[in-house]
């Protein structure tokens, strides 16, 4: 029982604590740096749940004692993204100085909302929004401001876009005829559900079919020409520049150039692939971003930062501001400058970390180009995955991969097909229920971690790099793994 709580929260504060916490991190660190031992849990979500039911504690215990049991209880049975075996999701295994920020951050507690809540952090964040701006071919009125992640982000893009359209949305409504949205059938589920949320109605989202994984041109063309015929009216074009499902970059030259032409926004989800302007070799693609009007990007993804730091920018800060158009005056002061530094009124976030920070000391401890060599790094593992593929007879890539995102297939026992072949009936019938199965039982089996999606309308394997342990023999490690795993599920 802890009978003074003042003069425990005091003890808190000492360095001894700090290092007890500290030594947790450290020991997850050299932990998966080998390689081997559980990727992510066998346990089912029943079995979790049992180890933690207990009464609402009544009384404190020790820092070290609870420690323990977060290592034992928490840490064993949590996804391990340091893992090199770890290619799965798009979370990355992040930047050691940024996890060590986070307990500056949580210390300082700042508030984005406010400039006089958080004086340096907000100065900071504006500093970046230029770097990032200028980096995306953005004039020196653009704008922006940190996010939860690509879903805020393009949601908040979308409601400048929405405001731009329809100016009096936030008084009035939309009305009877809402305008319409255009996006890549490969968008992120963000996009629809912002359509949705914002009140037009998901039949005013228009999905593009794909050529190659990536936003066919001429279909974009065709509907933005049946719109105009019709005299409807477009709110936005939505491109993404490294989907989810492939990494594929749309044409945003091409598409930004119509959009361009036309008088249309266009926003560009990068969540994904912002990152890569900050790379030796950026897809040609991403020359089209000066086109856009609005941008998702998400450093704690392919800029390999904890979450949460993701962002929006916009070409024009005021289209931020005009979408977030209230009074709040117990918050927002105007000050000398004509400008508002308060980030709160481009944000719909009042209580934000200032998770700036750790982005700010990423930057400044790699620069631009120590972090485009680490994303080109990870775009070259998925490069040696696919190498190895088109190496072997038992497994067939879908695609090249454009960014460290690669999807691809277990054969079995067909044979890889030549360009044209198609495979038979029931070929298609088994191979698709081999791969449905096989990442399910080589997850649960522990040595490795990988995700599937749907391509094509068929169950597919899928990777994505996002640990720059990963290399060459954790690549090979992985295809041997779920060959074993095939032939177990093939003697079942």
């Amino acid at each position: 029982m802890i009978d003074d709580i003042l003069a425990e929260l005091e003890a808190d504060t000492s360095l001894e604590v700090g290092e007890i916490f500290a030594g947790v991190t450290a020991r997850y660190f050299e932990s998966t740096r080998r390689g081997d031992g559980q990727v992510s849990t066998p346990r089912s979500a029943e079995e979790l749940a049992r180890r933690f039911e207990e009464e609402l504690p009544r009384d404190g215990r020790p820092v070290a004692e609870i420690v323990e049991r977060l290592e034992r209880d928490v840490l064993a049975d949590a996804n391990k993204y340091y893992h090199p075996m770890y290619m799965g999701h798009q979370t990355s295994a992040p930047l050691p100085v940024g996890v060590w920020m986070e307990s500056v951050i949580g210390a300082l507690n700042q508030s984005l909302a406010v400039w006089e809540m958080s004086p340096t952090a907000t100065v900071i964040e504006h500093q970046i929004v230029g770097w990032l701006s200028k980096l995306a071919g953005y004039g020196a009125g653009a704008g922006g401001t940190l996010t939860s992640g690509g879903t805020e982000a393009n949601f908040t893009a979308m409601l400048a876009a929405r405001n731009s359209a329809v100016p009096n949305a936030w008084e009035d409504g939309l009305g009877a005829d809402p305008p319409f949205v255009v996006y890549g059938e490969h968008a992120h589920y963000a996009v629809t559900r912002a359509i949705g949320q914002l009140g037009m109605g998901r039949k005013k989202g228009i999905p593009i079919a794909s050529r190659d994984h990536r936003m066919d041109v001429d279909l974009t063309v065709a509907a933005l020409d049946r719109l105009r015929d019709e005299g409807k009216r477009v709110m936005a074009v939505v491109a993404t520049a490294g989907t989810t499902a492939t990494g594929s970059f749309d044409d945003l030259e091409t598409i930004g150039a119509v959009c361009t032409e036309r008088g249309i926004w266009l926003h560009v989800d990068a969540a994904h692939g912002a990152s890569a302007l900050l790379s030796a070799r950026p897809p040609q693609a991403l020359k089209g971003l000066g086109h856009s009007r609005s941008l998702a990007w998400d450093p704690h993804k392919m800029m390999l930062l904890p979450l949460a730091t993701g962002m929006v920018l916009t070409r024009d800060e005021g289209d931020l501001e005009r979408a977030f158009a209230q009074q709040a005056p117990y918050l927002f002061h105007a000050g000398k400058s004509s400008r508002i530094l308060d980030q709160g009124i481009r944000s719909f976030q009042c209580s934000r970390r200032a998770d700036v920070l750790k982005l700010w000391f990423a930057i400044q401890r790699f620069g631009s180009r120590g972090l485009g060599r680490l994303y080109d790094h990870l775009c070259g593992t998925a490069r040696t995955l696919y190498d190895a593929i088109e190496e072997r007879g038992d497994f067939e890539n879908l695609h090249e991969p454009e960014s460290n995102i690669l999807c691809f297939r277990y054969l079995g026992g067909a044979k890889k097909l030549r360009k044209g072949e198609s495979p038979g009936a029931d070929d298609i019938k088994r191979i698709d229920a081999l791969n449905r199965e096989l990442r399910p039982r080589y997850n649960k089996e522990g040595t490795g971690w990988i995700t599937a999606t749907v391509l094509d309308g068929r169950p597919v394997l899928r990777v994505t790099m996002m640990n720059p342990r990963t290399g060459a023999t954790h690549v090979r490690a992985l295809l041997d793994g779920l060959v074993a795993q095939a032939k177990e599920l093939k003697s079942v």
